[in-house]
């Protein structure tokens, strides 16, 4: 049975909403075959937030771009829990570079993207995998499907479960645009 979840009420959390961008960003840039320094599969919170875990990778040059851009980075190294469903170097490759370019330096466009990769609370791939949809920090939702794996809009989840010492990271083969 797929139930629908709906974690805070953002329009009371202005700091989640940056803390959630910051993530977005760091998550966007993940390589599936990237090794994360200090995730743990088992379920155990890591040593690292998701700031420090998305840096560790070493394949996250577009997204650490973005959280700086958008000035997320304290806020994504914050209490949380979030949960990041982070797009790879090679997902942001397929948005023309003009139209990254100019994202990129729109701090408020940039700030709604990032925040739409983001869902409030810690959100493990079998919390995923029964959803319809999820709340994000933006205040859209994302549509969840599990039939051919787990997708997230038009995106497929490619590595799941990357704990950190303050929510979960999901990778994706795609950037999420919000509406």
């Amino acid at each position: 049975m797929k139930r629908n979840v709906q974690v805070l009420n953002l329009s009371r959390m202005p700091m989640l909403l940056s803390s959630a961008l910051l993530a977005g960003v760091f998550l966007l840039m993940s390589m599936p075959s990237t090794s994360f320094a200090g995730s743990h599969g088992d379920g155990q919170a890591a040593k690292q937030d998701i700031v420090d875990t998305a840096v560790s990778a070493g394949s996250f040059n577009t997204l650490v771009a973005a959280i700086e851009a958008a000035g997320l980075v304290e806020t994504l190294k914050g209490e949380g829990p979030f949960t990041v469903f982070a797009p790879t170097d090679e997902a942001f490759a397929k948005i023309p570079s003009d139209k990254l370019d100019a994202l990129l330096q729109d701090k408020e466009a940039l700030t709604k993207v990032l925040t739409y990769h983001v869902v409030p609370g810690k959100v493990t791939a079998a919390d995923v995998a029964t959803l319809d949809e999820a709340e994000t920090v933006e205040g859209q939702s994302l549509k969840i499907t599990s039939q051919d794996g787990v997708m997230v809009n038009d995106a497929h989840v490619i590595k799941a479960d990357i704990m950190t010492s303050n929510g979960v990271i999901h990778v994706i083969d795609g950037v999420l645009m919000p509406n």
